[in-house]
């Protein structure tokens, strides 16, 4: 996922997090200094649902504009296949006790 917050901020003439910080309080949400700047700055690793409904009301978009979704990069993060074995047994047999022998008597 990709976090568009600060092209969505321009579209709507917001250039500066100052600006954003302050329109989110007009808004009923008080975000800290470094919460914005991180918010601003980076892509954050969590969002309260609460305050996504918030950041959208004052950029008026939706969540979709915010959170844009990269299915290219989520399709480079998955492992590749191993290769098979060259004796062509693709097959797994199950090895059943483990070796272990019965306790003695």
């Amino acid at each position: 996922m990709r976090w568009n917050l600060r092209m969505k901020a321009a579209e709507r003439g917001i250039w500066k997090s100052t600006e954003m910080r302050r329109r989110l309080a007009e808004a009923g949400l008080e975000i800290s200094t470094g919460k914005m700047s991180a918010l601003w700055t980076g892509t954050p690793t969590t969002v309260r649902l609460d305050d996504l409904d918030i950041i959208c009301l004052v950029l008026q978009c939706t969540t979709a504009d915010l959170l844009v979704h990269e299915p290219e990069v989520a399709a480079a993060r998955r492992p590749e296949a191993e290769p098979q074995a060259a004796t062509g047994s693709a097959s797994v047999v199950p090895r059943l006790g483990r070796g272990r022998t019965l306790p003695p008597l």
